[in-house]
């Protein structure tokens, strides 16, 4: 099946795009641990004390992004590339007489084997919309008449 091998390079690239961001997230928490660290104790008590604090506000948001883009990836292992969808869902590629998507979770659109997809997440307000439809629906979304055309 053609849409198993999109949906294959879709899912992919969406999971390379989480854990680039756990990368970074990884990183950007281990470079203010190791600031606070390195934090020079001779320095003036106050000053030090600041800093440390400065470096620990900067590894806990570098924490909270980690564990946004580790509850991204966990939402992306549910996805199983050569699952076919009858109604919208998570995992499903969407056809429509404006837009292609995909929805999961990851950058807001992929360019693959020359076509745009849209990745839409099942939480946003055109995913909310589109979860549950089957092909031939008609939808509104942002004053658009739109017909879901194919679902895979």
């Amino acid at each position: 099946m053609q849409n198993a091998s999109l949906k294959q390079k879709l899912l992919i690239s969406c999971i390379e795009y989480v854990e680039t961001s756990i990368s970074s997230a990884a990183a950007a928490m281990q470079d203010a641990q190791n600031a606070a660290n390195d934090e020079d104790k001779s320095s003036a008590g106050d000053k030090y004390e600041t800093g440390r604090a400065m470096m620990q506000i900067e590894r806990d948001q570098a924490a909270m992004q980690l564990d946004e883009a580790m509850k991204l990836k966990r939402i992306l292992n549910q996805i199983n590339a050569n699952q076919y969808h009858d109604v919208v869902a998570l995992g499903s590629i969407v056809i429509t007489n404006f837009f292609r998507a995909f929805v999961a979770v990851g950058p807001p659109k992929l360019n693959v084997d020359g076509n745009v997809y849209f990745i839409v997440t099942p939480m946003s307000p055109l995913g909310k919309v589109l979860t549950g439809l089957k092909a031939g629906a008609d939808f509104t979304f942002n004053n658009k008449q739109n017909v879901v055309i194919e679902i895979s």
